[in-house]
């Protein structure tokens, strides 16, 4: 098994969008999130099409759009999202689930290097299988905690005091309004 970069930048992609969520950012666009990883934004456009097309993302148009999960990040796991960008977790053909060629060994059945890339197989499918994206955004935020690193996705706090000093009535408007509201509870 050979990771591409297509490969990697999707898993990497899908491990932002978790972290984003539990912070509170179930939405990213798509050049905050190549913004953060170095990448083109039509390279990281077309990892996202075929996640979207596996149903692992959602797009969400307008303004406030971008992508998100599709599915609870327990649901999510890497072996699956590996062979839907890369293809089988083999290492060599002979030894694939999905992807079974005969290899150019005479006896295929007794192949030492073909038993041993079985094992291979067998391990990396075991593992990534297991794996799910809530465990690794769970550990990858952890280590950020105890390394007191901010995450890029956390909220954006807005100051308050600029947009209720620019929302604030006049002093003088504000005054009229008491004292209409005054002589109304005194009818009263």
């Amino acid at each position: 098994m050979k990771l591409s970069k297509r490969g990697e930048y999707a898993l990497r992609a899908l491990i932002d969008l978790g972290i984003a969520e539990e912070l509170g950012r179930p939405v990213l666009q798509i050049s905050e999130l190549a913004a953060k990883e170095k990448l083109p934004v039509k390279f990281l456009e077309q990892i996202f099409t075929q996640l979207k097309a596996a149903g692992y993302v959602e797009a969400r148009r307008g303004k406030f759009g971008g992508y998100s999960l599709a599915q609870p990040m327990n649901r999510i796991r890497f072996g699956t999202v590996i062979r839907l960008i890369d293809g089988p977790l083999a290492p060599i053909r002979c030894v694939s689930q999905t992807a079974y060629e005969r290899c150019t060994c005479p006896d295929e059945a007794h192949c030492g290097l073909r038993m041993l890339m079985l094992d291979v197989r067998n391990a990396i499918a075991r593992h990534l299988d297991r794996t799910t994206l809530a465990e690794i955004v769970e550990i990858t935020l952890r280590k950020l905690r105890r390394d007191n690193v901010k995450s890029p996705f956390l909220r954006r706090v807005t100051p308050l005091a600029p947009l209720l000093l620019s929302a604030a009535p006049d002093p003088a408007h504000k005054a009229a309004k008491f004292q209409s509201v005054s002589k109304i509870r005194r009818k009263t």
